[in-house]
C-alpha cells in the first residue's frame, strides 16, 4: 500500500491534462490521416535526459542539505554537553540555558525554511539565536571555563552557522532555471509533436495501441517532471523525501538528561 500511495504522489492534474491532449491529438491525426514514423530516441534526448539530469541534481542538493542539518544538530548537542559538563562548579542553569537556546534555534530554522522566498525577519531571527548562543558562551568564561574550551565552543557555533548558510544556499538557489524552462516547454508540446507517431502506431496495428502508447508516454514524462518538482525544494514539505525540520521537540527530550 505504501508503494501505491507513493506512486500516487507523482500523479497530478497536469498528468491528466497531458494524457488527454496526447490522446486527442492522436485522434485528430487518425481523422486526417497524418501518420509519421518519428524516432523514439528523440523523446529521450529532448525530454527524458534533461528531466533525469534535473532529478539527479535536485537529489544531490537534498543529500547535501541532510548532511548540513545533521552537522548543525550534532554541534548543537555538543554545545549543550559543554555547558553541562565543562563548568567547574556544575551550575545546572548553564545547561538549561543552552537547552532552551538550542530549542529556540531549531524552531527558528524550521520557521525560516518553511516560509516562502526566504522571509527577512525570520532570517534575522535565526541569527539572533546564534547571537544568544554566543552570549551564553561568554557566561561560561565568567563561570571558570578555560579559554581553550571557550574557543572550542566558538568553533562549534561557527560550524553551525556555516551549516545553516549552506542549507540557505540550497534553499535560495535551485537547479538551472533555463534547463527547467526547456524541459517544461518540450513536455507540454510533446503530445502534439508526437501525435503523428502515435497515430501511425494505431494505423499499423490496433487502434487502441496508439492511444495506450500516447497515454503511457504522457504518464511517464509528467511523473518524472513531478518527481523533480518534489525534490526541487527539500524544505517545502510537499514531497515524500523532504527534510523533517520540525525536530525541536525530539531534541528537547535528548537534552533533558540530568546534569552530573
Amino acid at each position: 500500500m505504501h508503494i501505491v500511495k507513493d506512486f500516487l504522489r507523482v500523479i497530478s492534474i497536469q498528468t491528466f491534462v497531458v494524457v488527454a491532449i496526447s490522446c486527442f491529438a492522436t485522434f485528430l491525426c487518425l481523422q486526417y490521416d497524418v501518420f509519421i514514423d518519428l524516432p523514439t530516441a528523440l523523446i529521450g534526448i529532448a525530454i527524458i535526459f534533461p528531466i533525469v539530469f534535473s532529478i539527479n541534481a535536485a537529489y544531490r542538493r537534498r543529500e547535501e542539505a541532510l548532511g548540513h542539518f545533521a552537522s548543525l544538530k550534532g554541534h548543537g548537542v555538543a554545545l549543550y554537553y559543554a555547558h553541562r559538563d565543562w563548568v567547574p562548579e556544575n551550575n545546572p542553569e548553564d545547561a538549561q540555558r543552552m537547552k532552551q537556546l538550542i530549542d529556540d534555534l531549531l524552531r527558528s530554522i524550521h520557521s525560516y525554511f518553511s516560509a516562502k522566498n526566504g522571509d527577512g525577519e525570520l532570517f534575522q531571527d535565526v541569527y539572533q539565536r546564534f547571537s544568544d548562543i554566543s552570549e551564553s558562551m561568554e557566561k561560561l568564561r565568567t563561570a571558570g571555563v578555560s579559554n581553550s574550551e571557550i574557543s572550542r565552543c566558538n568553533q562549534y557555533m561557527r560550524a553551525m552557522m556555516i551549516d545553516f548558510e549552506r542549507m540557505r544556499n540550497i534553499y535560495l538557489y535551485r537547479t538551472p532555471t533555463t534547463l527547467r524552462a526547456y524541459s517544461h516547454i518540450f513536455l507540454n508540446t510533446f503530445p502534439i509533436l508526437f501525435a503523428p507517431y502515435f497515430a501511425n502506431l494505431a494505423d499499423e496495428s490496433y487502434t487502441v495501441t496508439g492511444y495506450l502508447v500516447a497515454a503511457f508516454y504522457g504518464l511517464v514524462l509528467v511523473s518524472l517532471d513531478n518527481i523533480q518538482e518534489d525534490l526541487e525544494s527539500p524544505y517545502d514539505q510537499i514531497g515524500a523525501d523532504d527534510l523533517n525540520l520540525n525536530v525541536a521537540d525530539q531534541y528537547n527530550r535528548i537534552l533533558n538528561d540530568k546534569t552530573k
